[in-house]
């Protein structure tokens, strides 16, 4: 058997050991960037090989958190990719203004840049107080450190740039105060969020939304789940809910394609209309 072969028996024992030990399951993850990620971790814990690496994180939870981390989607920014944010604030909000109450999920919210990035958006466009935002993200680490509300303070200045960028009307520097721990976002921005564990592999829907953020996710799994999280977030849209995806991402792969209207080609906002 050829190494590559070796390596890729190994690997998928390490993700079936994974999701039958601890229940999550990245058997269907993009085998390119999963590969990338395991080999690092196996480095890094000095085991060397996948199967190495499955007999660490079956017998040391630690090392299992440290692998979760690694798989899981954590490269974030506070409003990345600004035109994002502009045209969310220019085409959706006016229909989100529409309604009694709004209920938006960031779904994969990470350690909770892109949560922030909304919440900010949505009061200084009036709307906060009247929305409830669900971040959820499939690993409770980083799910502490988004509800801390703490970032680093030294990311601060591209923040501040991308903010300005993305059509902010104050100065960013208002919306949090610094400490030896680093950037704190004020309260009020978290008041209207709820964090919670959510795996768009195996959860299902669990309300219905008027939008739905969910960038630069679904780059990393496969067409068949891809499929499967598109079926999930066309049953949790309300009628002419809105959907954002990642700018490498598109609603025309979904076999609900026809079902969308788009309203922004750049920003990847599509609005459901069936």
């Amino acid at each position: 058997m050829r190494g590559d072969d070796v390596e890729s028996l190994g690997i998928d024992l390490l993700l079936e050991g994974i999701h039958r030990h601890y229940g999550y399951d990245f058997r269907a993850y993009a085998r390119g960037s999963l590969t990338r990620r395991i080999r690092h971790r196996a480095q890094e814990e000095g085991v060397g090989t996948a199967t190495g690496l499955l007999d660490l994180v079956l017998h040391n939870p630690s090392a299992m958190q440290r692998l979760l981390y690694d798989l899981s989607i954590n490269v974030t920014a506070m409003f990345r990719d600004p035109v994002f944010y502009r045209a969310f604030r220019e085409r959706v909000v006016p229909m989100l203004k529409t309604y009694p109450f709004v209920r938006i999920w960031n779904a994969g919210c990470s350690t909770g840049e892109e949560t922030y990035s909304l919440a900010i958006l949505l009061a200084e466009v009036g709307l906060l107080e009247k929305t409830r935002i669900y971040a959820t993200d499939m690993n409770d680490a980083v799910l502490e450190r988004a509800a801390s509300g703490v970032f680093a303070l030294e990311k601060m200045r591209d923040y501040t740039g991308n903010y300005i960028q993305a059509g902010g009307e104050r100065a960013f520097s208002e919306y949090y105060s610094t400490g030896s721990g680093g950037a704190r976002f004020n309260r009020e921005l978290s008041d209207n969020i709820v964090f919670a564990q959510h795996n768009l592999v195996s959860d299902r829907s669990f309300n219905e939304f008027h939008a739905i953020v969910c960038r630069n996710v679904l780059i990393y799994f496969d067409t068949t789940l891809q499929a499967d999280v598109h079926e999930l977030f066309h049953t949790s849209l309300v009628p002419f809910g809105v959907i954002g995806l990642g700018t490498k991402e598109t609603i025309r792969s979904s076999k609900h394609a026809d079902d969308y209207e788009e309203l922004d080609a750049a920003a990847r906002l599509y609005r459901r209309i069936a």
